[in-house]
């Protein structure tokens, strides 16, 4: 049996350290013990220039529920085009907190503020994502043309930087 753990102002100054020098410029704590437990709950920190690649999840039993912890993130939805659908500003102690993003929906996010901390959960177990939940009309990440793609997401977010 796991021991009770805490997520804390210190897990997060931690994973923000190490995050500062990865190339992902991204670290996640997961809270589950192996990767094929049923319920994935994690902690994640990413800087200002971290891109996670617009993706979906199939898997019927795969909605994701992502809530802010620390600063700002801007979530960003899209359809099958590349066309965006909407997007949501979650702040730490802003008018929205969480989203509950469904099964089949294309998303991304970017950190609007450097070190924004999200809590995130959703059914397991872990799975890379699978070639149909890429979304073909953006960069992978490490692609020379990600960087501009992030600049055009974090761009729908401009009054919300810092």
């Amino acid at each position: 049996m796991s021991e009770i753990t805490q997520l804390n102002q210190i897990l997060i100054d931690d994973l923000l350290s190490v995050a500062k020098g990865l190339p992902r410029q991204r670290k996640n704590h997961n809270f589950h013990d192996t990767l094929d437990h049923p319920c994935q709950r994690l902690v994640n920190v990413m800087l200002a220039d971290s891109y996670i690649a617009p993706h979906r999840h199939l898997n019927p039993a795969k909605d994701e529920m992502m809530v802010i912890l620390r600063g700002r993130l801007g979530m960003v939805y899209f359809d099958d085009t590349g066309a965006v659908t909407g997007t949501h500003v979650l702040e730490a102690g802003g008018a929205c907190l969480a989203v509950n993003i469904p099964v089949g929906t294309y998303h991304s996010c970017v950190a609007l503020s450097e070190g924004a901390a999200f809590f995130e959960t959703k059914a397991g177990p872990y799975a890379p994502h699978k070639a149909e939940e890429l979304a073909t009309f953006a960069p992978s990440e490490g692609a020379a043309e990600a960087p501009a793609f992030l600049a055009r997401m974090k761009a729908l977010f401009a009054q919300h930087t810092a």
